[in-house]
């Protein structure tokens, strides 16, 4: 099976290097596997797109689309859980 490309959104940029770098490097992990599996076990799909997803690291989470045609998985957002969805 094809890997995906990960890309980052210039937010989802700006987001990763406001956190501690611990943290970065976990989040830059699970952004890395999001390339061999775009939809991982424990993934959510939010209400009200087509294309949107989630995943947990720790408090923080990752929104991300996916686009199967083209093979790319966007990054759009890294927050902590309390201030992700607003």
């Amino acid at each position: 099976m094809a890997r995906y490309e990960v890309r980052f959104r210039k937010s989802a940029g700006k987001d990763l290097q406001r956190l501690d770098t611990t943290i970065q490097r976990r989040v830059l992990k699970a952004a890395e596997l999001l390339a061999d599996e775009p939809r991982p076990v424990g993934c959510k799909k939010l209400h009200g797109s087509e294309d949107a997803y989630r995943i947990r690291v720790g408090d923080y989470r990752i929104v991300y689309t996916v686009e199967d045609a083209v093979r790319i998985v966007a990054i759009e957002r890294i927050r902590h859980r309390r201030e992700v969805y607003r």
